[in-house]
Protein backbone atom coordinates (compact mmCIF):
# COMPACT_ATOMS: atom_id res chain seq x y z
CA UNK A 1 0.00 0.00 0.00
CA UNK A 2 1.30 3.86 -0.93
CA UNK A 3 2.03 5.96 1.57
CA UNK A 4 0.11 9.44 1.36
CA UNK A 5 2.69 11.09 1.63
CA UNK A 6 4.86 9.30 -0.84
CA UNK A 7 5.95 11.02 -4.16
CA UNK A 8 2.96 9.43 -5.47
CA UNK A 9 0.39 11.05 -3.28
CA UNK A 10 1.89 14.72 -2.15
CA UNK A 11 0.94 16.43 1.40
CA UNK A 12 -2.31 18.43 -0.89
CA UNK A 13 -3.60 21.71 0.17
CA UNK A 14 -6.72 22.75 0.30
CA UNK A 15 -6.21 25.48 -2.26
CA UNK A 16 -5.22 22.86 -4.45
CA UNK A 17 -8.55 20.88 -3.77
CA UNK A 18 -10.60 23.39 -4.33
CA UNK A 19 -12.34 21.87 -7.55
CA UNK A 20 -13.27 18.97 -6.17
CA UNK A 21 -14.12 20.37 -2.72
CA UNK A 22 -16.82 22.71 -4.67
CA UNK A 23 -18.02 19.68 -6.29
CA UNK A 24 -18.78 17.73 -2.90
CA UNK A 25 -20.11 20.52 -1.42
CA UNK A 26 -22.45 21.28 -4.65
CA UNK A 27 -23.52 17.46 -4.51
CA UNK A 28 -24.42 17.08 -0.58
CA UNK A 29 -26.49 20.78 -0.52
CA UNK A 30 -28.38 19.47 -3.65
CA UNK A 31 -29.18 16.27 -2.17
CA UNK A 32 -30.43 17.27 1.08
CA UNK A 33 -32.49 19.43 -0.61
CA UNK A 34 -33.90 16.62 -2.67
CA UNK A 35 -34.01 14.41 -0.13
CA UNK A 36 -37.19 16.65 0.99
CA UNK A 37 -38.94 15.89 -2.18
CA UNK A 38 -39.97 12.31 -2.00
CA UNK A 39 -40.91 10.76 -5.50
CA UNK A 40 -43.35 8.36 -3.98
CA UNK A 41 -43.26 5.79 -1.01
CA UNK A 42 -39.85 4.28 -1.99
CA UNK A 43 -37.97 7.04 -3.23
CA UNK A 44 -36.87 10.64 -2.36
CA UNK A 45 -34.92 12.76 -5.51
CA UNK A 46 -32.05 12.81 -3.03
CA UNK A 47 -31.24 9.32 -4.30
CA UNK A 48 -30.19 10.01 -7.64
CA UNK A 49 -28.06 13.00 -6.43
CA UNK A 50 -26.23 11.77 -3.64
CA UNK A 51 -24.11 9.13 -5.13
CA UNK A 52 -22.03 11.71 -7.04
CA UNK A 53 -20.35 12.06 -3.70
CA UNK A 54 -18.58 8.55 -4.40
CA UNK A 55 -17.67 9.90 -7.76
CA UNK A 56 -15.83 13.11 -6.91
CA UNK A 57 -14.19 11.44 -3.53
CA UNK A 58 -13.20 8.27 -5.68
CA UNK A 59 -11.79 10.28 -8.21
CA UNK A 60 -10.20 12.30 -5.89
CA UNK A 61 -8.61 9.24 -3.84
CA UNK A 62 -7.46 7.97 -7.39
CA UNK A 63 -5.93 11.25 -8.21
CA UNK A 64 -4.25 13.00 -5.37
CA UNK A 65 -4.68 9.70 -2.54
CA UNK A 66 -6.23 8.97 0.34
CA UNK A 67 -5.14 11.87 2.33
CA UNK A 68 -5.84 14.59 -0.08
CA UNK A 69 -9.31 12.77 -0.23
CA UNK A 70 -9.88 13.28 3.44
CA UNK A 71 -9.31 16.49 2.98
CA UNK A 72 -11.71 17.00 0.33
CA UNK A 73 -14.61 14.91 2.69
CA UNK A 74 -13.96 17.28 5.59
CA UNK A 75 -13.83 20.43 3.85
CA UNK A 76 -17.09 19.64 1.52
CA UNK A 77 -18.66 18.38 4.72
CA UNK A 78 -18.55 21.81 6.80
CA UNK A 79 -19.27 24.02 3.87
CA UNK A 80 -22.31 21.34 3.25
CA UNK A 81 -23.54 21.54 6.78
CA UNK A 82 -23.72 24.81 7.07
CA UNK A 83 -25.36 25.82 3.92
CA UNK A 84 -28.14 22.99 4.44
CA UNK A 85 -29.04 24.47 7.49
CA UNK A 86 -29.99 27.44 5.34
CA UNK A 87 -31.53 25.40 2.39
CA UNK A 88 -32.71 22.56 3.77
CA UNK A 89 -33.39 22.49 7.71
CA UNK A 90 -31.14 21.46 10.58
CA UNK A 91 -32.47 17.84 11.29
CA UNK A 92 -31.44 16.98 7.54
CA UNK A 93 -28.01 19.08 7.81
CA UNK A 94 -26.98 16.72 11.47
CA UNK A 95 -28.05 13.38 9.63
CA UNK A 96 -26.13 14.49 6.69
CA UNK A 97 -23.12 15.36 7.94
CA UNK A 98 -22.80 12.21 10.07
CA UNK A 99 -24.10 9.24 8.00
CA UNK A 100 -21.47 11.29 5.00
CA UNK A 101 -18.34 11.79 7.01
CA UNK A 102 -18.99 8.29 8.41
CA UNK A 103 -19.70 6.92 4.59
CA UNK A 104 -17.16 8.47 3.20
CA UNK A 105 -14.35 7.77 5.19
CA UNK A 106 -15.29 4.08 4.73
CA UNK A 107 -15.30 4.36 1.12
CA UNK A 108 -11.87 6.23 1.32
CA UNK A 109 -10.60 3.03 3.60
CA UNK A 110 -11.98 0.46 0.94
CA UNK A 111 -10.89 2.17 -2.64
CA UNK A 112 -7.43 2.63 -0.97
CA UNK A 113 -7.15 -1.28 0.10
CA UNK A 114 -8.58 -2.01 -3.81
CA UNK A 115 -6.51 0.68 -5.53
CA UNK A 116 -4.01 -1.53 -7.14
CA UNK A 117 -6.91 -4.43 -8.56
CA UNK A 118 -8.77 -3.76 -11.30
CA UNK A 119 -10.01 0.11 -12.03
CA UNK A 120 -13.78 -0.43 -11.23
CA UNK A 121 -13.30 -2.72 -8.48
CA UNK A 122 -12.37 0.10 -5.85
CA UNK A 123 -15.00 2.55 -6.66
CA UNK A 124 -17.52 -0.19 -7.09
CA UNK A 125 -17.33 -2.26 -3.76
CA UNK A 126 -16.06 1.20 -1.78
CA UNK A 127 -19.71 2.90 -2.92
CA UNK A 128 -21.62 -0.12 -2.36
CA UNK A 129 -20.06 -0.81 1.13
CA UNK A 130 -19.92 2.76 2.49
CA UNK A 131 -24.00 3.70 0.57
CA UNK A 132 -25.53 0.91 3.74
CA UNK A 133 -23.76 2.64 6.41
CA UNK A 134 -24.19 6.09 4.58
CA UNK A 135 -28.39 5.31 4.10
CA UNK A 136 -28.96 3.44 7.40
CA UNK A 137 -27.22 6.73 9.38
CA UNK A 138 -28.97 9.18 7.42
CA UNK A 139 -32.69 8.08 7.07
CA UNK A 140 -32.36 7.25 11.30
CA UNK A 141 -31.36 10.09 11.73
CA UNK A 142 -33.41 12.83 9.35
CA UNK A 143 -36.86 10.95 9.64
CA UNK A 144 -36.97 8.39 12.85
CA UNK A 145 -40.40 9.99 14.40
CA UNK A 146 -41.47 11.75 11.53
CA UNK A 147 -44.21 10.41 9.88
CA UNK A 148 -42.32 9.34 6.94
CA UNK A 149 -42.14 5.86 6.63
CA UNK A 150 -37.84 6.30 6.67
CA UNK A 151 -37.23 2.26 6.48
CA UNK A 152 -38.82 2.19 3.71
CA UNK A 153 -37.41 5.10 2.15
CA UNK A 154 -34.16 3.91 2.99
CA UNK A 155 -34.58 0.37 1.14
CA UNK A 156 -35.09 2.45 -2.12
CA UNK A 157 -32.75 5.11 -1.65
CA UNK A 158 -29.97 2.24 -1.10
CA UNK A 159 -31.32 0.29 -4.10
CA UNK A 160 -30.95 3.25 -6.25
CA UNK A 161 -27.14 4.33 -4.83
CA UNK A 162 -26.43 0.98 -6.12
CA UNK A 163 -27.87 1.20 -9.45
CA UNK A 164 -25.78 4.39 -9.57
CA UNK A 165 -22.93 3.00 -8.62
CA UNK A 166 -22.76 1.17 -11.30
CA UNK A 167 -24.03 3.64 -13.85
CA UNK A 168 -21.50 5.60 -12.38
CA UNK A 169 -18.51 4.15 -12.96
CA UNK A 170 -18.32 5.20 -16.87
CA UNK A 171 -17.85 9.19 -15.50
CA UNK A 172 -15.16 7.40 -13.38
CA UNK A 173 -13.13 5.61 -16.29
CA UNK A 174 -13.69 8.29 -18.82
CA UNK A 175 -12.60 11.31 -16.04
CA UNK A 176 -9.34 8.81 -15.18
CA UNK A 177 -7.12 10.34 -17.78
CA UNK A 178 -7.90 14.12 -17.02
CA UNK A 179 -7.41 13.37 -13.01
CA UNK A 180 -4.29 12.02 -13.85
CA UNK A 181 -3.12 14.89 -15.36
CA UNK A 182 -4.08 17.01 -13.15
CA UNK A 183 -2.61 14.94 -10.25
CA UNK A 184 0.68 15.13 -12.88
CA UNK A 185 1.10 18.73 -13.51
CA UNK A 186 0.22 19.60 -9.95
CA UNK A 187 3.27 17.47 -8.49
CA UNK A 188 5.61 18.23 -11.25
CA UNK A 189 8.75 21.08 -10.33
CA UNK A 190 8.17 24.40 -12.12
CA UNK A 191 10.74 25.28 -14.38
Amino acid sequence: MTNSTSPQFPNWSLRRLWLPILAMTAVIVVSNIAVMYPINDWLTWGAFTYPFVFLVTDLTNRGVGPAGARKVAWAGLVLAVILSVYFADWQIALASGAAFISAQLLDIAFFNRLRSMSWWKAPLIGSIAASVLDTGLFFFIAFYGSDMNWMMLASGDLLVKWSMAAVLLMPYRLLLPWVAGIAENTTRPAH
